[in-house]
Order: structure tokens, then sequence, then C-alpha cells
């Protein structure tokens, strides 16, 4: 050891760190010392000991072994379940009064899954008082592992036939579950989740229930429809859409000019908004004008006009999201002699010279604001300034004079 343990106790030497003592201390009990006897080969308290111990300013942290048992550790069934050695671990934190924040910390957990463990498995003692027991926790959790579980009512025919009377009145099982617990307050046994019910008359193999007692439900069914199904989803548009997966290979390394990217920035209210067009290969920057808003029926009209102008080098293709304002993509596509491809949902990366653009352009159109005030000359003059700022994805070339270079070597 680097320092020296003080001999004579009987003079008070203040309020001092004992940073050194403190790490000697940890090297002690990784060793496998006891707190009791760490503590006296250093010096301190063994209440100073415990305190460094349990994590009260402990440096990384220290977690202490798990107690040894006869008993042998059951092992986790995977990384998801808390083992035998931990439950261990819990009861003795538990028993020096740590926080169950600090138990998680120290066993690599979610705060919420040591709450979750105490509170499904502790023992009523006396009165309002409770004790969380390491091998009582394991065993109730052996026991609720088995699958498949039986139903609840299956067990209780006293339930059973309590849900069975509400459906024959045409009862919805919400109603039959919130009734049960205003007629039975205090009786467990007799509580169950209106879910439990629909699987006791959908899942096939159970019994629990009366399959003609579907007819009681309000919908008839005798098998649950699901709400959404992926391979079913409803089209957004009334005209098809296509996907980005199918745009030219060309548009994704950006070697070819004329496949842009498009997109909408709203206002207050997402009352007004302005459309931006940014062109992937050089950066160039087009806003739309909305005079009379971006609902749909309008909108397409005035990305029409926007890109009237372009030469037909530079309309090879469209790629936008998957927003209500472009629900006349097929009415722009015919206007403007441009295909429209379309974004995954909730792929904004996809479009990611527009999303950054976008990102740029709120320096002049701050969120919150009115949009609708900007005329089309300040529109043109925001687009101007920023195609005339250097950009260092382009070698610090401005995307004006990108388009330009791209532009005379198409012509040669």
């Amino acid at each position: 050891m680097d320092f020296e343990i003080r001999q004579d106790r009987t003079v008070a030497q203040g309020r001092k760190r004992l940073i050194r003592e403190r790490e000697q201390y940890f090297r002690f009990v990784s060793q496998g010392y006891s707190n009791k006897e760490a503590s006296r080969l250093v010096g301190v308290n063994e209440r100073t000991g415990r305190e460094w111990r349990n994590g009260r300013d402990a440096p990384d942290r220290f977690r202490p072994p798990a107690r040894s048992s006869a008993r042998t550790p059951v092992p986790a069934a995977s990384g998801r379940y808390l083992s035998q050695g931990e439950r261990l671990y819990i009861a003795d934190r538990l028993r020096n009064k740590a926080s169950l924040r600090m138990i998680a910390e120290e066993l690599g957990r979610s705060p919420s899954t040591i709450s979750r463990e105490i509170q499904r498995n502790r023992t009523l003692v006396r009165g309002n008082q409770y004790r969380y027991g390491p091998y009582v926790a394991q065993s109730r959790t052996d026991a609720r592992r088995p699958r498949p579980k039986p139903g609840k009512m299956s067990l209780s025919p006293r339930l059973r036939d309590y849900v069975q009377d509400g459906l024959d009145r045409r009862w919805s099982p919400e109603q039959i579950a919130h009734q049960l617990r205003r007629d039975f307050p205090d009786d467990l046994e007799m509580r169950v989740t209106h879910e439990t019910i629909y699987q006791a008359l959908y899942v096939q193999g159970r019994g629990e229930l009366r399959r003609e007692l579907t007819r009681a439900l309000r919908t008839g069914r005798a098998r649950r429809k699901p709400n959404r199904q992926s391979a079913k989803r409803r089209p957004r548009f009334a005209a098809p859409m296509v996907m980005i997966s199918e745009r030219p290979a060309e548009a994704a390394d950006r070697a070819i000019p004329g496949h842009w990217e498009g997109d909408c920035i709203v206002g207050l209210g997402h009352r007004s908004a302005i459309g931006t067009l940014v062109e992937r290969s050089t950066r160039f920057l087009m806003l739309v004008h909305l005079p009379d808003g971006h609902r749909a029926e309008h909108f397409h009209l005035a990305l029409a006009d926007t890109v009237r102008t372009l030469p037909p080098q530079l309309k090879r293709s469209l790629t936008w999201d998957q927003g209500n304002e472009m629900a006349g993509h097929q009415n722009f596509s015919t206007a403007a002699n441009m295909p429209v491809y379309f974004c995954d949902p909730g792929s904004p990366w996809q479009r990611g010279s527009n999303e950054n653009t976008n990102g740029l352009l709120r320096q002049y159109f701050p969120k919150g604001t009115d949009l609708a005030v900007h005329t089309r000359e300040h529109l043109d003059a925001v687009a101007t300034e920023l195609n005339g700022r250097p950009r260092k994805t382009l070698g610090w070339e401005t995307p004006a004079e990108r388009l330009s270079k791209l532009l005379t070597t198409t012509r040669q």
C-alpha cells in the first residue's frame, strides 16, 4: 500500500477524503475480502466500507459478488430473464436499503425490470409490510414459465358462467369485464380482461366459451379480423403510386442531372406551405409558390408551373414522400412530362438532399410562422442566394456553377 494507516485515532483530523484508502478497499474486495476484513486492512469503519461497497461515491459502481448458497442456482432461460443469482443479489441489496435504480445499474438491468420483479414476487408479511424472498420468487417464476397455460375461465366455472350470461344478454366483452369489478370488488378470482374473453371465443382449441356465443357479439364474427394487414395496405391515392424501388438506377449515383427530390415545408397551423425541389446531382434548389395553399387540387398545378421552364434533360424524375399534397401526381406527370416516384412510408432518408435543404431554408422561413406572406419574388431571391452558396459536398462549388457545367457538357 502506498499510504500509511493512522494508528492514533484519539485525535480528530476533521473531514478528509480517503481517496487512496477507498481505492485500496475496492482492490481488497475485488480479491474476495469481506467488507469487515477490507475495512480493517485500510483502517476505516465498517460502515464507511459498506457505503463505498453499496455504490455511494464508489468508483466504477463496484458490484459485489452474489451471495453463495447451498442450492444450485437455476440458470436463466435467456438474457431476457432474471436468474437465481440475480434474485439473491436483489434481496441482499434490498436489505442494505439500496434504491431500485442503483440495483438495476449494478445488475445491468432496466429499473422497471427490478420494480416488476419485486412487485410480482413479494410476499405479504403482516399488515401492509411486504418481504422479497429470492427462492420464493424463483419458484413462482418457474411455475409461471411452462406453456401452454390453462385459461382463467377454464379454471373457474363461476367466472365462465358469469361471462356466458353476459354474452347471452348481448353485452360486449368490455362491458362484462368492467361489470365484474363492480359486482365483485374484493374477489380477485372474478376478474378478467375483455381481451381474455375475446381469446376464449376466437382461439381454437381452448373451448372455454361456447362457439355459438360469437353470434351475440355486435360483429357476429366467429374469428378475429386484423384491423391492418401489411400485405393488403390500402392505396394511398386513387392513381397508383410508382415506388422508389422502380426509379432508374442512374438517379441513385447522382451522375446524371435531372432527378429531383421534393417536399413541403409548412407554416403556422399547417395553413400555409412552400414547395421545395432539389436536384440530386447539383443540389440546385427551386421553390414552389403556393398562394392558394397546399391542397392537392392546387398543388399539382403550382408544381407543374414551376418545372415547366426546365429543359427536357432536367426533367428525368421527381421523388416525393407520400404526403396528401401529391394526390394529383398523375395530373402533374402528364402536364410536366415528368415521372413521379414515391418513398416508402416513414423513410425521409430516401430524400436526403431535400431534407438537408429544408433545414437550410428554415433560416429564412422559421417554424411557426405564416409562410403565405412570402411573395414569388422573395422565394426566387432566397433560392438564388442558396444556389450561390458554396457547398462542401460539391467540392466548394455552388449549385448554380455545378448545374451550368453539367448543362454545358450535355450540349456538347
